[in-house]
């Protein structure tokens, strides 16, 4: 706050009482002063209350001095008023600290909304100081990333300049550019993809396994990256980037399921079988 309107806090001497002896006088003679002349008062609001304490505080200032010439609102004006500076064009707001260390996400939470700051910080612990308009993130000392605070529910606030190369390319990505490729490759491939964007809370979270999965195509065919995304959908309907990444690498893909066991058709080689000679015994006169 002293910084903020170009001035400074200087204390008093320990056990020196002496040093802060007149102004805390004075304070408590117009403390006194205005009590009494509003002691007969009633009011019915604390704004009516304070225009009226202003309008006692001026009036005391004005009392003469009953020593020397002027009052306290004249020995102000002539000399003190022409040391003061004009006030700062904006006020001073109250500022909440605190500390925290960089995640690999590089991104810093205040009131559960997250906030970016240069890559090349992660791992390092910073301080952040936020206001109710501001986030300033510190480093050393030395404001590495600010921010205009942001309320209630909303995506990570991420500037590009603090994003590594690799990460900045998905900025030209969305879902629809990533449901389109997978679309193309094959239906597994569309479903796995869906799957990959609905499993964060904010989509774009997810992009980079999304970017994963189509670099895979750099390396494998598109038949087998479609035969990846249908057999590990056959063992679960939600899958994870690095169950098709395991699969391919394994070579998964390639083997063809087993067929299951066919049912034994009926043969007249398998049985008892009776001829005519055994239902005619009956008839036998022997």
């Amino acid at each position: 706050m002293a910084e903020h309107y170009g001035t400074a806090v200087i204390p008093a001497r320990p056990d020196s009482p002496r040093d802060k002896s007149s102004a805390e006088g004075t304070v408590g003679v117009i403390s006194t002063w205005i009590i009494a002349a509003l002691r007969n008062r009633k009011f019915f609001s604390f704004h009516e209350l304070n225009l009226a304490i202003k309008e006692k505080l001026a009036e005391f200032n004005e009392k003469p001095f009953q020593k020397k010439n002027g009052s306290r609102l004249s020995a102000f004006e002539e000399d003190e008023q022409s040391y003061l500076l004009p006030l700062p064009a904006s006020t001073y707001e109250i500022a909440v600290w605190s500390t925290a260390t960089i995640q690999p996400d590089y991104l810093i939470p205040v009131d559960k909304i997250k906030y970016s700051v240069p890559y090349v910080f992660i791992g390092k612990e910073v301080d952040i100081r936020y206001t109710s308009k501001a986030i300033e993130v510190f480093f050393h000392n030395n404001r590495i990333a600010s921010h205009v605070r942001r309320f209630g529910i909303c995506e990570p606030v991420i500037l590009p300049e603090h994003m590594p190369e690799n990460h900045r390319q998905y900025l030209a990505y969305t879902s629809t550019n990533f449901l389109e490729w997978a679309g193309g490759i094959g239906k597994s491939t569309e479903t796995v993809m869906k799957v990959l964007l609905a499993a964060t809370k904010v989509e774009k979270q997810s992009y980079p396994s999304c970017k994963t999965l189509m670099k895979l195509a750099d390396r494998y065919s598109i038949e087998r990256i479609e035969d990846a995304c249908s057999r590990v959908l056959a063992y679960t309907p939600s899958p994870s980037l690095k169950n098709i990444q395991m699969i391919l690498k394994t070579g998964q893909d390639r083997v063809k399921p087993d067929k299951p066991p066919q049912a034994a058709k009926p043969s007249g080689q398998f049985g008892f079988t009776r001829g005519a000679a055994y239902f005619g015994k009956g008839d036998s006169n022997d």
